[in-house]
């Protein structure tokens, strides 16, 4: 059974507690990935990530970090002035701060619901209702000429199946690859066989890009292939409703 309230020593929780969490944004729009797609939500997203994947869409959160280190009360200030009752817990990578545990339990006691989007690559014992990780394929990893260190970096952290395994056992959850080509089916297929405990249906796949007409080219391929392999298809609706624009 899925835990929404892992448990926590409380003198952990104290210290973290005493954190900043470096932020980027702050704002109200729709959903545009996954199962809760249209839900109206206050996004809150993260600076600073573990990994750097090629084709990142917020780049201020990671190649080229941006943001403001606040305190946990003054982000709570700034997602009341909105008026969704969805927090999607975002990034970068939410999960690089210990601070993101004291700023959950808020959230929930205020009576919000949480989806964390995570990479997968690192754990914390956040309050969570919806887990939605994208483990991070070959595909994503920079270019060895251009970025070496990163891209041996990134390498060396992407793949963290038993943090998968743990996020899978603990949370309600989805699951959402990003797909390049139609060959990253098999490494999909490669990442389920090593973590069997991921259901099938909670596979979402999302074809990889940023501009509506690319999006709907591999749209055409990769819907059929969903319905072939037994998965979901994720469309990311934001980039069709509002372009690739920050903020929305």
């Amino acid at each position: 059974m899925c835990r929404v309230f892992p448990s926590i020593d409380d003198v952990t929780f104290q210290s973290q507690g005493q954190r900043r969490i470096r932020i980027a944004e702050i704002f109200q729009s729709r959903q545009g990935e996954g199962f809760l797609t249209g839900t109206e939500s206050v996004f809150i997203r993260t600076a600073g990530c573990n990994l750097r994947c090629w084709f990142c869409d917020t780049p201020y959160t990671s190649w080229s970090v941006e943001g403001e280190h606040l305190t946990v009360e003054e982000i709570l200030t700034r997602v009341r002035d909105f008026s969704a009752r969805h927090i999607v817990l975002t990034g970068g990578e939410p999960m690089l701060f210990p601070g993101v545990v004291e700023l959950t339990r808020h959230l929930a006691d205020d009576g919000y619901h949480i989806t964390i989007e995570t990479s997968g690559t690192r754990y914390l014992p956040v309050v969570c209702h919806l887990a939605s990780i994208s483990p991070k394929l070959s595909n994503s990893t920079p270019s060895w000429k251009d970025h070496p260190r990163w891209a041996a970096a990134h390498e060396k952290r992407r793949h963290c199946p038993a943090i998968v395994r743990k996020i899978v056992l603990n949370y309600p959850y989805q699951i959402k690859f990003v797909i390049d080509t139609a060959d990253d089916l098999v490494e999909v297929e490669d990442y389920l066989k090593q973590v069997p405990e991921i259901e099938r249906s909670r596979v979402l796949l999302m074809p990889q890009g940023i501009d509506r007409q690319i999006l709907a080219e591999k749209a055409s391929w990769l819907e059929p292939l969903c319905r072939q392999h037994g998965f979901q298809f994720c469309p990311r609706k934001q980039i069709e409703w509002y372009g690739p624009v920050r903020g929305k």
